[in-house]
């Protein structure tokens, strides 16, 4: 169902064909041998670039390759033409009944259509927001988190098996300051002044916690001193924080398949044993880190502490696992964290982090290669910062957390979908741009309508089809004669179906969701310039005159809805079906 892989099998028929014949040598490696659109679309429907990858280690001059190739290629009827361009790339085109049979191999696979085995099975870890458990989850946290969620469903479409996992960083000290804040909400409930110190949490957001706290426990902890009362509202206040961002999540789509507990690591014993494991290993040894450049000497003190040897992984630095003082330093549980990852299996370990983790890349890599004898890989995406503008203006407010924006503020303003398709238009480590007021504007300039535009323009041809009695099931349209689609917007329209297959895979290879909104973008504007060139010619309009050619038309409409919905899909965006 993938056009391109097919010519690309040809590509290596001929190859294979060629070295029997002896023109080329045996044992070439054909692995980095592609086929993909030109880009240039004027030098064909697609190009590849065996000639060129093959002359090197085949000893020939990669024109030579690519004009022995094209006579091969050309003896293949789904192939019209074999051009020969530049130093020995090779441009083809295809017989244009190749195109007219995309829609019809759209519509009878169906849902299927783009799906891919590239997977294969293979166990996937994707982490993503992992947000501290201290209040409500902002906007840098939801783009973080449609990233992630867009890309664990594009692997999964992918065929790789996707564990959604949230990492609950609620081990360290600024729990213990949610404790407080929440005691302080509880005095508040029993009727108290408080005042909140420099260091809590003073937003609303905690005033619903505080009176539970005071429902489930009534005067207990009044008067009491702190080691009375901490570690049980510590733990009733992540809770609760914990519920406030499932239910967050929830409001955009998001699901976790698993919570994990940094807590958990503490106290028994499992970071221990991971460091006294890489300790005998010589990678965890006593050593003193370089002064930090820009630090003056009288600031500086040398240490000797516990440190990992990431340097032996690519690290600039090695990095301590402990503090001078015997305590851990962060990146200990982060160490006995990922150990656990590797340990239950997974294949590929996903993180997706914010852009102020940039410093944890390089050490993390370094030690999921130590843990996983360098079998299992990890890729950390970061994900920059989100700009909020409300009528031309920085918009930074919140009402309920004092000084930003909450994921809730976000999604009870514009929506679910235009808050994931939005956030999914630029490369996660590229700044972005989000106008409150250009996100819902119903114009071709916001990318978020002009695809769910061209789902339910399709949707309103397809009821007007029914409404004459016209069958336009896919099974029917899926066997119509399509021989008449020979205009240049249709053909566009066509090309971009067959494209959709190839680029779920490079977008499941390359870990980037925002592929898959770039692609429906594009596909959106091609269904649309035909639309419009129907209003000049007739003949291209989806509804005509006889059923039959009105089935042809609509073939080509509904393919594009079919690869629509199933792109949407993946971003976690409702295909609609008419606008409101």
């Amino acid at each position: 169902m993938n056009l391109f892989a097919d010519i690309r099998a040809v590509v290596l028929d001929a190859i294979a064909d060629l070295t029997r014949d002896g023109v080329l040598p045996e044992g070439l490696n054909t692995a980095a041998v592609t086929t993909e659109p030109p880009r240039d679309p004027l030098h064909g429907d697609m190009a590849t670039n065996a000639a060129m990858v093959l002359a090197k280690p085949a000893k020939l001059k990669p024109r030579d390759i690519a004009e022995a190739l094209a006579a091969k290629l050309v003896a293949d009827d789904r192939i019209a033409t074999a051009e020969v361009a530049g130093p020995g790339f090779l441009n083809l085109r295809l017989e244009q009944a190749v195109w007219q049979g995309v829609p019809g191999m759209v519509l009878t696979a169906g849902t299927a259509f783009g799906r891919s085995e590239m997977g294969q099975g293979e166990k996937v870890n994707v982490e993503y927001v992992s947000a501290n458990p201290t209040g409500p989850m902002h906007v840098g946290h939801a783009r973080g988190a449609i990233v992630g969620d867009a890309m664990a469903s594009l692997l999964a479409y992918a065929g790789y098996d996707v564990t959604r996992e949230y990492y609950i960083n609620d081990g360290g000290a600024q729990v213990d300051v949610l404790a407080r804040s929440v005691y302080l909400r509880y005095l508040e409930a029993h009727g108290q002044d408080v005042e909140f110190p420099d260091g809590t949490y003073p937003g609303d957001y905690l005033k619903d916690v505080g009176a539970a706290l005071k429902d489930k426990v009534g005067e207990d902890y009044l008067d009491q001193p702190e080691d009375v009362w901490l570690a049980d509202v510590r733990v009733f206040a992540t809770d609760a924080m914990m519920d406030l961002i499932r239910d967050d999540l929830g409001a955009l789509g998001v699901k976790m398949d698993r919570f994990f507990s940094e807590k958990s690591l503490y106290g028994t014993g499992r970071i221990e044993e991971i460091i006294d494991r890489l300790k005998l290993d010589g990678l965890v040894y006593r050593g003193t880190l370089p002064k930090p450049k820009g630090k003056a000497d009288e600031d500086w003190e040398e240490r000797e502490q516990w440190l990992f040897k990431s340097t032996d992984f690519g690290d600039d630095e090695d990095r301590p696992v402990a503090k001078s003082d015997g305590s851990w330093a962060y990146f200990a549980p982060d160490i006995a964290y990922h150990y656990d990852k590797v340990q239950r299996g997974y294949d590929l370990l996903i993180d997706v982090f914010g852009a102020d983790h940039g410093g944890y890349v390089k050490r993390l890599k370094a030690v999921v290669k130590a843990l996983s004898d360098d079998r299992v890989p990890l890729d950390i995406k970061l994900i920059q910062l989100v700009k909020l503008f409300k009528n031309g203006e920085p918009f930074k407010m919140s009402k309920r957390a004092g000084t930003f924006i909450t994921l809730r503020d976000l999604v009870d303003m514009v929506g679910p979908d235009v808050a994931r398709f939005h956030m999914l238009t630029r490369k996660s480590d590229a700044p972005l741009d989000f106008d409150f007021d250009k996100v819902v504007e119903q114009s071709k300039e916001n990318p978020v309508f002009y695809v769910q535009y061209a789902h339910a323009r399709i949707c309103s041809v397809l009821r007007k089809a029914r409404a004459e009695g016209i069958d336009v099931s896919d099974a029917t349209l899926a066997q119509q004669d399509l021989s008449g689609l020979t205009h240049a917007s249709e053909l566009a329209l066509v090309g971009k179906l067959a494209e959709w297959p190839r680029l779920v895979e490079i977008a499941a290879r390359t870990h980037e969701p925002h592929r898959i909104a770039t692609y429906l973008s594009e596909l959106a504007a091609d269904l649309h310039g035909l639309w419009n060139a129907g209003n000049d010619t007739p003949s291209l309009r989806f509804i005509q005159d006889t059923p039959q050619a009105t089935q042809s038309k609509i073939a080509l409409a509904r393919a594009t809805a079919v690869v629509i919905s199933a792109g949407l899909g993946i971003l976690g965006v409702t295909p609609v079906e008419e606008m409101r």
